[in-house]
C-alpha cells in the first residue's frame, strides 16, 4: 500500500486553535509562543469551505440569505498551511479564490518576518476552489516572481496549455514543479510531501490526496474524493498511519441536494464516513477531521445538531484558524 510503501477569514478572524486552544491577540493572530509555531512545523487550517463557499452564488435557500447580508469571515475556501519555523519557510495547499486572506493569514502565522508569498503551492486538481487563486500571481496583481507551484502531470500540462495560466508561467509568475503518484518529496529537512492519486472527476487535471510528514506527526489530506470504496486504497488503513486525517466531507447527507443529481457530484457523505469509521476505537477517530464543506452543510454551523452528533461519535470539525504540531 501507498503509505505503507512510504516511511479568521485571516488575521481578523478572533480565534486560532492549536486543538487545546492558544491565546490570541486582539487581532486575531496566533501569540508567538513556543507552543504555536515559534519551533519546529506546524499546520494551520486555512478554510474548510467547498469550492464555491459559503453564501453560494444565487443561492436561495436560508443558509445563504443571512450571510450575504452579515458574512462570517471563517468561511474560506479549503486550505492548508505549513509552516516550518526551524528553516523558516511556509507552504501553502491550494490556490483557493481568496488567496490573499489566506497567505496574509498564513504569514502572520509565522513567528518571523515571513515572504508575502509562499515557498511552494500544492496542488490537489483543476477544480475551481483548489488552483484558480493562482491568477493573484499575475501581472494584474502581485507580479510574484517564480513562486514554485507543485502540480502532477495532467495538472501541469493544463496550467502549461492554456490561459490565463500559461501567462503565469511565460511572465515566470509561477515555477512548476513537477510531483509523481506516491513518490516521495523532501520539502524541508524536516518535512516531507507524498502526493497520491485519488477518484474524482477529472475533467481537466488528475486529482490527488496529501501525506505531510513533519518531524513528529504527520497528515492525511484529502478535501476532494468520489465514494471512498471507488478508492484502490484502504481508507482505514491510511488513516492508522497518520496523526491527523482531514477528509472529505462536502455533503452532510442527500437531503442536501435537493435539485441536482447527487450522481455527477459523488462524495462521501459524512453520515457514510461515520459509519464506515464507527468501528475505530476512539484513538483512530478523533484524528478524523472533516473539511472541505459545501454551503449547504450544517457542520458549518457549529451548534446545529448534526455537529454535535459528528463530535458526540468521537470525531472532529475542521475549523478556519485550528494549529497543529507536526
Amino acid at each position: 500500500m501507498l503509505f505503507l510503501k512510504n516511511n479568521i477569514s485571516f488575521f481578523l478572524w478572533p480565534l486560532v486553535v492549536l486543538v487545546s486552544c492558544n491565546e490570541v491577540d486582539k487581532k486575531g493572530v496566533p501569540e508567538k509562543k513556543s507552543n504555536t509555531t515559534s519551533d519546529g512545523v506546524s499546520l494551520i487550517v486555512l478554510g474548510t469551505v467547498q469550492d464555491a463557499g459559503s453564501p453560494h452564488i444565487a443561492c436561495k435557500k436560508d443558509c445563504c440569505l443571512d450571510l450575504f447580508e452579515n458574512p462570517d469571515s471563517r468561511r474560506n475556501v479549503v486550505s492548508l498551511g505549513l509552516v516550518d519555523s526551524e528553516k523558516q519557510k511556509t507552504f501553502l495547499f491550494e490556490a483557493t479564490p481568496i488567496i490573499t486572506e489566506q497567505l496574509k493569514l498564513l504569514k502572520n502565522t509565522a513567528t518571523w518576518d515571513a515572504s508575502d508569498m509562499p515557498n511552494g503551492i500544492f496542488l490537489t486538481h483543476a477544480h475551481i476552489g483548489h488552483y484558480t487563486g493562482l491568477m493573484y500571481l499575475g501581472k494584474e496583481a502581485t507580479n510574484a516572481q517564480n513562486v514554485p507551484v507543485y502540480a502532477m502531470p495532467k495538472m501541469k500540462s493544463f496550467l502549461e496549455q492554456n490561459g490565463p495560466w500559461s501567462q503565469l508561467i511565460s511572465n515566470k509568475n509561477i515555477d512548476l514543479m513537477p510531483i509523481s503518484n506516491g513518490k516521495e518529496l523532501q520539502l524541508t529537512s524536516s518535512v516531507k510531501i507524498i502526493p497520491f492519486t485519488v477518484p474524482h472527476r477529472d475533467e481537466y487535471s488528475e486529482t490527488v490526496g496529501y501525506k505531510i510528514v513533519g518531524p513528529k506527526k504527520s497528515v492525511l489530506f484529502i478535501p476532494d474524493i468520489d465514494k471512498w470504496e471507488r478508492w484502490n486504497e484502504n481508507i482505514i488503513e491510511a488513516i492508522a498511519e497518520v496523526d491527523f486525517a482531514f477528509l472529505d466531507a462536502t455533503f452532510y447527507d442527500s437531503r442536501e441536494i435537493d435539485n441536482r443529481d447527487i450522481s455527477v457530484i459523488p462524495h462521501p457523505f459524512v453520515i457514510e464516513s461515520m459509519d464506515l469509521f464507527n468501528n475505530l476505537p476512539a484513538s483512530e477517530k478523533k484524528k478524523i477531521h472533516f473539511i472541505h464543506f459545501n454551503h449547504t452543510n450544517p457542520l458549518l454551523i457549529e451548534d446545529s445538531p448534526q455537529s454535535q452528533e459528528v463530535l458526540k461519535r468521537g470525531f472532529r470539525i475542521s475549523r478556519t484558524g485550528m494549529l497543529f504540531k507536526l
